[in-house]
């Protein structure tokens, strides 16, 4: 399996607070058949994203850790008004590795009526948006057709492993069940933060995934699909979403 969506790096945001946490994270999901991990730190109004200098973290830690898992450099990207100029001045800067994708996270609090013309713009200058777990969104709890929507616009959506396994309680669960039921789901993601409350797991997720949809579906989200973010190409699993018009 591979993990796009990890807070795996220490000292850096509300991840790990210390390199032995992190280096016990690895292990743990290791341990659960992740072999490869983005790191994915945060950049919002709290958290400063300095590319270089977070590489030279995630460049020590993979010293730390040995081969596996594999580390890469992505970026949890908050959509606001600064953030989005920069992107767009900046294209590389904040995605996956060396690809065009882009993990991007919505407020809890407010979605701008212009969020497509967003999607959009970041589309029209090569990125793809990775929708970043919009199961645990209380308004898109309750407009979940809007993910939809901006699937059909060219995004991606990642769901968390752990609202599958309905750790984040039934409310994401049942809206996390509803996007996978439309096809409407690219990838699974720890979204791991550290080893207890937030651990970086994704296999018990994977078999709920199997039994929900199938083992196809399934596989795609851990595997197919996150191996074509972090080699930059396309993805071989594109679902298109069912609309109700």
């Amino acid at each position: 399996m591979i993990d796009i969506h990890c807070h795996i790096l220490p000292e850096v945001d509300d991840g790990p607070k210390a390199w032995e946490i992190s280096e016990q994270m690895c292990q743990m999901a290791k341990a659960d058949g992740i072999e490869h991990i983005v790191a994915t730190p945060h950049a919002n109004h709290r958290y400063q994203y300095d590319r270089a200098h977070l590489a030279g973290v995630l460049e020590s830690l993979q010293q730390r850790i040995g081969d596996r898992p594999q580390l890469s450099l992505g970026c949890d990207f908050h959509l606001s008004y600064e953030n989005i100029q920069d992107a767009v001045a900046h294209p590389d800067r904040y995605a996956i590795g060396n690809s065009r994708y882009l993990l991007v996270e919505l407020s809890n609090y407010s979605i701008p009526l212009q969020i497509a013309e967003t999607y959009t713009r970041l589309i029209g200058i090569g990125l793809t948006p990775i929708i970043t777990h919009p199961e645990r969104n209380p308004i898109l709890q309750r407009t979940p057709q809007r993910v939809l929507q901006w699937v059909e616009l060219g995004c991606a959506v990642q769901v968390t492993a752990s609202a599958v396994t309905g750790a984040w309680g039934e409310v994401v669960l049942r809206t996390a069940e509803w996007l996978l039921k439309r096809d409407a789901v690219h990838f699974l993601a720890s979204d791991g933060h550290d080893t207890k409350r937030r651990p970086p797991l994704m296999s018990e997720a994977r078999e709920a995934v199997a039994e929900l949809c199938d083992k196809d579906v399934a596989e795609a989200l851990v595997k197919a699909n996150p191996q074509a973010v972090i080699h930059a190409q396309p993805l071989p699993y594109l679902p298109q979403p069912l609309i109700e018009r």
